[in-house]
């Protein structure tokens, strides 16, 4: 298999593991050259912490691009996580179109939304754009919360198959492709992931662990992307990820007070044994 370099294009926290410091690791420890691009700088994450520092990127985007088409940089494929505003998404856009490979794949966590809410600082005009961003790509990994403001459905708890199947159906006629459809729980006590390629419907399910961490979403996506990357197919990426994350979320609860984020490292040698198989 060819060696395949990537672009990951999304903030990084100094401290807090999530965003770039997992997508840039986990994404290297399935073998694929990672390259990055942050559209901001934190000295620590968002959630929990209080007095954190924060730089803005977005100006600086366009000014990498511009130095990668000089150099003739091209990436296998490019995956985007946590963008802070609709101009971070319109020169996002114009990265796909100037340094990705012919045939490269277009991968998009629209990383927004969780619990029924929008995060902070996010309103209806970047959920908008980010339904253009999401029709470009090749493969999107949306939460449920993201896929209903996606779709503007009513965002529930308690649902049935009939629910998600309407969901994905909205999803494909405003012109998604492909769906990684994360945190579907069908039955109490299991959660899982639907893989929604080409009109197919999969579903793969796993126990849902009683602590939930910061960044398990950041893991699972990246180590989606590494997979997928790696040749897997896209139902074999979705159940390694999930997998991975599953470890990730048990060697944290082993720890006390590790509040800010998920132990994916310890356990980093479980995905390239999943990966390499």
């Amino acid at each position: 298999m060819s060696y395949k370099k990537i672009l990951t294009i999304q903030d990084i926290s100094c401290v807090g593991q999530c965003s770039l410091t997992v997508a840039l690791p986990v994404i290297s420890a399935c073998g694929i050259e990672t390259c990055v691009l942050p559209s901001a700088v934190l000295s620590t994450h968002t959630a929990g912490f209080k007095g954190y520092t924060f730089r803005d990127l977005t100006e600086d985007m366009p000014k990498i691009n511009e130095h990668w088409a000089k150099e003739n940089i091209k990436f296998d494929a490019i995956y985007t996580g946590y963008l802070g505003s609709t101009k971070q998404i319109d020169y996002v856009k114009d990265i796909f179109k100037s340094a990705l490979k012919d045939c490269g794949k277009k991968i998009v966590d629209p990383a927004m939304a969780d619990g029924g809410n929008l995060y902070p600082g996010f309103d209806q005009e970047f959920v908008e754009a980010m339904k253009t961003l999401c029709t470009e790509a090749d493969y999107i990994i949306p939460n449920i919360t993201e896929a209903c403001f996606l779709t503007d459905t009513e965002y529930k708890t308690v649902y049935d198959k009939d629910y998600i199947d309407e969901i994905l159906s909205k999803l494909t006629d405003m012109g998604c492709k492909n769906i990684i459809f994360t945190g579907i729980s069908y039955r109490e006590g299991y959660t899982g992931v639907v893989v929604f390629e080409n009109n197919q419907y999969s579903y793969y399910e796993h126990q849902l662990l009683p602590n939930s961490c910061h960044g398990t979403g950041d893991i699972y996506a990246s180590a989606f992307v590494g997979a997928f990357l790696r040749g897997k197919t896209a139902f074999e990426a979705a159940k390694i990820a999930a997998d991975y994350s599953l470890e990730c979320i048990k060697a944290t609860a082993e720890e006390e007070n590790h509040w800010y984020g998920a132990k994916f490292e310890p356990v980093l040698y479980k995905l390239i044994e999943m990966v390499n198989n």
